[in-house]
């Protein structure tokens, strides 16, 4: 196993640094997930169904890329507490639509605040100037590359 790295050994290139400050970002996301007594992955999942009402269990695989027994798993635990619900289609006994209840919805309500405060205060070393010129360097980066998909 290897040793932990060192500050100075992190911060060797730019993409390690760009590794830290999204290490960053998702603790802070995990932090404030955990404080709502939720795990990461139930907090990504109701927020998918906030964007994505009536998804089905093999959405929700492919969006979290995992197994369809590991949906299931986390659905029982969100339905148990009553945030998500999930409702058959007339005509298709089969087929479960799931759906984040108001209570789920108001769970993570905010958390798009949250992770803006989060980044402003990553950010909050550099200057107006710096973060425009980081913002075009990123954006000159990220044009080149293909967009993220959960393909």
């Amino acid at each position: 196993m290897d040793e932990p790295k060192t500050r100075e050994e992190l911060r060797r290139g730019s993409l390690g640094q760009l590794r830290w400050i999204g290490w960053a970002q998702r603790k802070a996301a995990e932090d404030w997930i955990r404080e709502r007594e939720i795990s990461f992955e139930q907090g990504f999942t109701l927020g998918y169904l906030v964007e994505n009402p009536g998804s089905i269990q093999r959405d929700i695989a492919q969006v979290t890329r995992t197994s369809a027994a590991s949906v299931s798993s986390l659905l029982q635990g969100l339905e148990k507490r009553g945030l998500i619900e999930r409702r058959t289609e007339a005509g298709n006994e089969r087929s479960k639509r799931v759906y984040a209840t108001e209570i789920g919805k108001e769970l993570i309500k905010g958390f798009d605040t949250a992770m803006a405060a989060a980044d402003d205060t990553i950010l909050a070393p550099l200057s107006a100037t710096e973060r425009a010129t980081l913002q075009k360097l990123l954006t000159k980066i990220t044009d080149a590359l293909p967009a993220p998909s959960r393909d």
